[in-house]
């Protein structure tokens, strides 16, 4: 049976975690400190939970306005169409 480099157990479900976690034991990647972080990067980053967050909750949002504006703009079309017929 194949072993893994990895030494932290960490449950299937975190894959982000497990992600992190292989970046800092194979290759000696390290989440930058708060610190390091500045501008957009501060609120939008995949290496804290706040920032992960913020990332899903920007998604939500623009696929909630992109799904307002569609179903505006098509009864408003259905309107116009009516008034034509009328």
């Amino acid at each position: 049976m194949p072993t893994s480099p990895v030494k932290t157990r960490i449950p299937l479900t975190s894959f982000g975690h497990l992600i992190t976690e292989v970046k800092r034991q194979l290759f000696g990647i390290k989440a930058p400190a708060p610190a390091e972080l500045t501008g957009l990067r501060k609120y939008f980053n995949g290496y804290t939970l706040q920032g992960r967050r913020n990332c899903v909750l920007a998604t939500y949002g623009i696929l909630l306005v992109t799904a307002t504006a569609y179903f505006i703009h098509r009864q408003d079309k259905k309107q116009a169409v009516k008034d034509c017929t009328a």
